[in-house]
């Protein structure tokens, strides 16, 4: 994502001007956008002309418009953003008031106007401008037949290729048919990786398998490296990783991304450190429990102590409708930040652990009474 223009006021009202210049900034402008945002940018508009005759045609022309957003549209597959709104300024082809649909695109730019920018909206313009965070992690999820080839980032999991090939099953007395189209998947993975991963920017690429899939295609891999003489695969024989998935469906990827081994292979990854927390936490439950607080009210009366070390919260919780519901989570992290705590946002690749916990952990520098002990005493002295 590149920034263009940034200019917010004392009272952290204002606009900034960005240029998404990759799939993952449009899921950093998903979380950006919010119901009531103003947002210009150029679109494509289906406009009804009458000639002199009094015929009436019609033609697509571009042209810019200025949306108060009104419904927001992310699909994460294919991480197109589309943004339904009323033009709110005058434009020769669209009327004020009417409604619009821009489909934000990439290496175009937008501008975006919010009457408040708060500090996590303005923290996740300045990581999704962040050189640094890019995709250093790289991974094939594989089955017989099914291949997902996938980038992680602090972010999310960005899905660049998905491999189909029909394996026939053995036949009593004949392998060859099987053996044939078995190559031809691995062919066709071997592509895939060459294609998509960038062995400049990677530092670890993960083969995750049920069974010996995972043995087999690296194998292969590296038998048709020496083969083709394919010295970007020789080079960076050192990144691949084999490690056990329980099937070849993207989701595997989760439970591959926590197993310790793979843990400490990622240490020096940006994703590691989502991982590091979250295994981090879930050892202070275990051992000390007065030091793991989760749920929103707990972790409140923790930040109240100025007792927060790491702070976890789902980035989820900041796409809530309800202002105030959204400010408390805001004033949260503001709270932690402040008193030298340090705050991870954990996305999509994480968030199904973090929501089994309300969406917000924490880790205490100390251990305090926990809020329903504190509720208790407190009643019993009214008492």
């Amino acid at each position: 994502m590149k920034l263009v223009h940034k200019d917010i006021e004392k009272d952290n009202a204002g606009q900034v001007t960005l240029i998404p210049d990759e799939a993952e900034d449009m899921w950093h402008t998903y979380n950006l956008l919010q119901v009531g945002d103003s947002l210009r940018a150029s679109t494509i508009r289906k406009v009804q002309t009458e000639s002199s005759t009094g015929s009436v045609g019609s033609s697509r022309v571009r042209t810019t418009l200025t949306l108060c957003v009104e419904t927001i549209d992310f699909d994460s597959q294919a991480c197109q953003l589309r943004v339904k709104g009323t033009n709110i300024q005058e434009n020769q082809y669209v009327k004020m008031g009417a409604y619009h649909t821009i489909e934000l695109e990439l290496n175009r730019k937008f501008t975006l106007a919010k009457k408040v920018w708060d500090s996590v909206v303005l923290d996740r313009i300045e990581q999704a401008c962040d050189p640094a965070q890019k995709a250093d992690v790289a991974a094939v999820v594989m089955q017989e037949g099914l291949a997902n080839l996938v980038l992680v980032t602090p972010a999310m999991t960005l899905l660049r290729a998905k491999v189909e090939v029909t394996i026939p099953r053995k036949r009593k007395g004949s392998c060859a048919q099987h053996d044939k189209a078995l190559d031809r998947f691995y062919e066709a993975v071997m592509q895939g990786i060459l294609r998509h991963f960038n062995f400049d920017v990677v530092k670890c690429i993960l083969v995750a398998s049920p069974g010996f899939v995972k043995d087999q295609f690296i194998s292969y891999l590296f038998k048709e490296a020496v083969r083709q003489d394919c010295k970007i695969l020789l080079e960076n024989r050192s990144k691949f990783m084999v490690v056990h998935s329980s099937s070849g469906h993207k989701y595997s990827l989760k439970e591959v991304l926590c197993d310790p081994a793979v843990t400490a292979r990622l240490s020096d990854t940006k994703a590691a450190g989502e991982v590091k927390a979250l295994e981090d936490f879930y050892k202070m439950l275990q051992q000390e429990p007065d030091r793991a607080f989760y749920g929103l009210a707990h972790v409140e009366r923790a930040s109240e102590a100025l007792a927060i070390d790491v702070l976890m919260i789902s980035d989820k919780l900041f796409r809530h409708q309800d202002i105030a519901t959204r400010g408390r989570y805001v004033r949260l992290v503001d709270s932690v930040k402040e008193n030298g705590g340090t705050v991870r946002y954990l996305y999509m690749t994480f968030q199904s652990k973090l929501n089994q916990l309300s969406g917000v952990a924490a880790i205490l520098r100390f251990p305090i009474a926990d809020v329903s002990e504190a509720e208790e005493d407190s009643s019993s002295d009214e008492d």
